[in-house]
């Protein structure tokens, strides 16, 4: 029996025989945490703190000027794709100080979604990188806060310097319906490349 975002299902069903690793990254405050929780069918694991004083000449809070909180370790939900399929989605700190952190969080793997905000994509040329030198394939989905800039997705595409094949999809990572088609993208895009390799 298949398990819908939200049902808290706690256990993983006896049937499922294949779990495969996601990586939700991107830069501060643009989006992860709420695009694991809208997803997952669990409550999903979160490591919020709340910022402090120390982390104000730190983090760049541009864009978010309301965000009182942020990932320290990870996010972490789940989604059953079928009887005998289940994603663990690993959402991992956006502020470059916890790079250890996201490399570690790369063992095991599939691939990756990169979540990007318009109006500071130059911020999302660091993680892009990190998964480019490690080998991890990856999509891009460009979340759609309420007063980012709209810019066409090739002018996106040219300016994140993405290659021909990699996706790119807009993205509200509030909706369930948004958001599962991105995470598709992703793993359309992987079924693709494990096909051509194995040729």
């Amino acid at each position: 029996m298949d398990s819908a975002p939200g049902s808290d299902q706690v256990y993983v069903p006896d049937t499922v025989r294949t779990a495969v690793k996601i990586l939700v990254v991107g830069h501060f405050a643009v989006g992860k945490t709420t695009f694991v929780g809208t997803l997952s069918e669990i409550r999903p694991l979160r490591t919020e703190e709340t910022m402090t004083q120390a982390s104000e000449l730190i983090d760049d809070l541009a864009g978010s000027p309301d965000k009182t909180t942020t990932t320290v370790a990870m996010d972490f939900g789940r989604l059953t794709l079928s009887e005998r399929l289940v994603l663990y989605l690993f959402g991992a700190p956006g502020q470059k100080r916890f790079t250890k952190l996201w490399e570690d969080m790369l063992n095991g793997a599939l691939g990756a979604l990169v979540l990007a905000d318009t109006r500071r994509l130059d911020q999302s040329f660091d993680i892009m990188g990190l998964l480019e030198e490690h080998g991890m394939p990856y999509a891009v989905a460009v979340n759609q806060f309420d007063d980012a800039p709209v810019f066409p997705e090739a002018e996106i595409r040219e300016a994140l310097d993405l290659l021909p094949e990699t996706p790119l999809v807009l993205c509200d990572a509030r909706s369930t319906a948004s958001s599962t088609e991105a995470l598709i993208s992703l793993v359309a895009y992987l079924q693709t490349r494990t096909s051509q390799e194995s040729r």
